[in-house]
């Protein structure tokens, strides 16, 4: 009896293998790992943005839309929790987009009013801000697009025969990705519209006690 059960088992082993059970395990496992560092790297910008904005409001104290925008974009990304276990749902995904490039859309603007002020641009503490968003902003594309090619070599396994017998028999599905609109900006800085041309001010205020 003990045989028969071993012998079945084995059996079983041998199938789940051969149908890559195994690999979409680990696979499943990358796309995990490769979302968490996405969400780490986006994490990270926005602890950022409270500093950053203290630091500016210090001395650009009429930009107060600008802070608005920053602060409720931050708030936001923040509403929104897309775990690894989400990543299927495409619409949840769009979300987690559309914040996200909110967020960057008014840092961008953030970051440039601070070319109307040049006590503020030679502050210490902004210039090692500006440097910590740079490298965190270079740090999201690269965490995006590991995650992106991750997630078409998941994708591209779980669809091929006759592992795709396996994904539906498991329950596993495709995962959403970023989307191709996205994809081309993620190595370009989003574009900042200002309806009206910013005029420089004509005293410097002093940083804010």
């Amino acid at each position: 009896m003990r045989a028969i059960r071993f012998v079945s088992l084995l059996l079983l082993v041998t199938l789940l293998s051969g149908c890559g059970y195994n690999q979409i395990q680990s696979k499943d496992e990358g796309v995990k790992a490769a979302w968490s560092e996405v969400l780490n790297q986006y994490q990270r910008r926005a602890d950022l943005v409270p500093n950053l904005v203290n630091t500016v409001k210090g001395y650009a104290t009429h930009e107060e839309e600008v802070f608005t925008k920053v602060t409720e974009a931050r708030a936001k990304v923040g509403q929104i929790n897309l775990s690894a276990d989400d990543l299927s749902d495409e619409n949840k995904m769009k979300a987690f987009q559309q914040a996200q490039g909110e967020l960057s859309s008014a840092l961008s603007r953030l970051m440039a009013v601070s070319e109307n002020y040049p006590q503020l641009k030679a502050d210490g503490l902004f210039q090692n801000l500006q440097a910590q968003l740079e490298g965190t902003e270079n740090r999201v594309t690269v965490a995006r697009n590991r995650y992106i090619q991750v997630i078409q070599d998941y994708n591209t396994y779980i669809r091929s025969f006759p592992t795709n017998l396996t994904a539906m028999l498991f329950g596993y599905k495709t995962k959403a990705n970023f989307s191709v609109e996205n994809e081309k900006q993620i190595s370009t800085a989003p574009t900042v519209d200002f309806s009206k041309p910013a005029q420089p001010p004509q005293q410097q205020p002093q940083p804010a006690h």
